[in-house]
């Protein structure tokens, strides 16, 4: 029955139906439509108070402005208020699963945080005698023994600030060490069709050029194809292991002592480290340089573009032309930054005189905070933390691989377990749906999209990576959000077609918005005048 209180009201729910009123304002309940900032505030008023200079003190002389600068003045309620709204229109990580592939976007530890925000940490200069951030370097230094032992290689470049300019800093190292021994003629890298993106584009952006491995039926590198394009113009190989198609690649030792036989080097793509932290260390496999992205593996997901990190490991044959600066322990206990001033020096005194650096990659050491968040991550975790990581990463890839490759086409499920993500096609989708419209269709649901179109060995792909820090009740209500999107477009849905309804904002002409994206605000009145 309804309750009803002392004045006799009684609460009634109505019967309206599927109608629903359009608002006035646009808001949808918490769902509060924003409009740009420009179209808040008034360019001619300013939300703070200032006083008037007195005349004759005005400094700027000739570079005073003569005309209105077109900026919007909000007051700091409406400030606030404006980026907040936006900001409850953002995904993250703190709201639900965030199934991009090969991008690791998992849970960041608050004890992280914490540490990262510590003033010796946060507050650091870089500029700062070393005598007086000898803690900051400390952690600096104990990461980068972690980050050796973890992949059984030899020394590491700690420097580089992302995956992409890790990438750089090993083949800029593979290139000097070719140089060093008078092989600067080799100006082909071999990538196979299942690596990054970037793994290419980094060849070549040094001043290789690049020639396409494919891959076999079953996704993996084709060795015999590699082994018969090896040649005295190869300097070496760029392989995602574990791929993007979600594989390990099985043949990599066999790989390297190709490569190495060849006299090239093994550039490995380590932003899928994730799935092996703990398990295989890929100096025992021949690798000579990879890169370790610290705001996948490690913790610090980088949706919005960053901040990153992108320490590169080394073999021994590639320690000695790693970038400047370095930090090094000496027997006293005090940790040094090696800059091009001492490089020599310390060379001669420390290492035999063996350090051959190519220079330097930024103007100085990479990220502290990034460092910190690190190697809290490892310390927190341990080694047999980390290996449970990679299980628990691989476990949950898994379990949506195989909840999932009933409803939607799995290409390479029949070849065994995958690593850390899961890849689907849309091969079995009604005519005319594809996998923009599962992605579109996902977004309703309350969920970001997987990763779409990569790889490219696979048509109309959808990359799904769950990370090892989702539970199972997590993966269970993506995947039944998942099984009901492919369910609605192997039936033909066709309301699917116009998804998402439940955004802010509607389905865009993609192409339209690439190749003609308005970037610039204009006053429509103005630029109607100005026509």
């Amino acid at each position: 029955m309804n309750a009803i209180n002392q004045s006799g009201w009684r609460p009634d729910m109505g019967d309206a139906g599927d109608a629903v009123a359009a608002t006035v304002t646009g808001n949808r309940a918490l769902m509060l439509e924003e409009p740009l900032i420009f179209e808040i505030g008034s360019g001619e008023t300013t939300g703070v108070d200032l006083p008037e200079t007195p005349r004759g003190d005005n400094r700027l002389g000739g570079l005073a402005r003569s005309a209105a600068i077109g900026l919007p003045g909000l007051s700091e309620p409406e400030t606030v208020r404006h980026y907040t709204r936006l900001s409850r229109q953002n995904y993250a990580i703190d709201l639900g699963l965030f199934p991009l592939g090969s991008c690791t976007m998992k849970h960041n530890p608050r004890l992280n945080e914490r540490m990262a925000r510590l003033p010796g940490f946060a507050d650091v200069h870089p500029l700062q005698p070393v005598d007086t951030v000898q803690g900051a370097l400390g952690v600096i230094n104990e990461l980068a023994f972690w980050l050796i032992d973890l992949t059984g290689m030899h020394g590491v470049a700690m420097s580089p600030k992302a995956g992409a300019h890790g990438e750089l800093c090993g083949i800029l190292c593979i290139k000097a060490a070719l140089e060093a021994r008078g092989e600067g003629h080799r100006k082909v890298i071999l990538c196979p069709t299942s690596a990054h993106g970037t793994n290419p584009a980094t060849a070549a952006f040094a001043g290789f050029t690049v020639e396409d491995i494919p891959a076999t039926a079953e996704g993996r590198v084709d060795l015999e194809a590699l082994k018969a394009r090896l040649g005295p113009d190869v300097a070496g190989v760029m392989i995602t292991n574990p791929n993007t198609c979600g594989l390990f690649e099985r043949d990599m030792k066999a790989i390297s002592d190709a490569v190495h036989a060849a006299g090239g080097y093994v550039y490995c793509d380590g932003a899928n480290f994730n799935a092996i932290v703990g398990r295989v260390r890929p100096g025992d496999l021949g690798v000579d340089a990879m890169h370790i992205n610290l705001h996948k593996t490690f913790s610090t997901p980088h949706g919005g573009g960053g901040p990153g990190s992108g320490p590169v490991v080394l073999s021994e044959a590639l320690s000695p032309f790693a970038p400047l600066p370095y930090t090094a322990r000496t027997a006293d206990g005090h940790v040094h930054l090696i800059e091009e001033e001492r490089a020599e020096e310390f060379s001669n005194e420390h290492f035999d005189g063996k350090l051959n650096s190519f220079g330097r990659m930024t103007a100085f050491h990479g990220q502290m905070g990034m460092f910190t968040r690190a190697l809290t991550y490892i310390l927190s975790h341990g080694a047999d933390g980390l290996r449970q990581v990679a299980e628990d990463a691989v476990l949950n890839a898994n379990y949506v691989l195989r909840s999932l490759e009933g409803v939607l086409d799995a290409p390479f499920a029949a070849s065994g377990p995958c690593m850390h993500e899961a890849l689907f096609s849309d091969d079995n989708l009604a005519e005319g749906f594809s996998t923009l419209d599962v992605a579109k269709g996902l977004i309703d649901e309350g969920f970001h999209p997987m990763t779409v179109y990569f790889p490219l060995v696979v048509h109309g792909a959808m990359l799904i990576e769950p990370t090892e820090t989702e539970s199972k009740a997590a993966l269970d209500q993506f995947i039944g959000a998942m099984r009901s999107v492919a369910e609605r477009a192997k039936a033909g849905d066709a309301s699917l077609k116009s998804a998402p309804h439940f955004a802010p904002r509607r389905r865009l002409d993609e192409t339209l918005a690439a190749r003609k994206p308005v970037l610039v605000w204009k006053d429509a009145e103005l630029a109607e005048a100005a026509e």
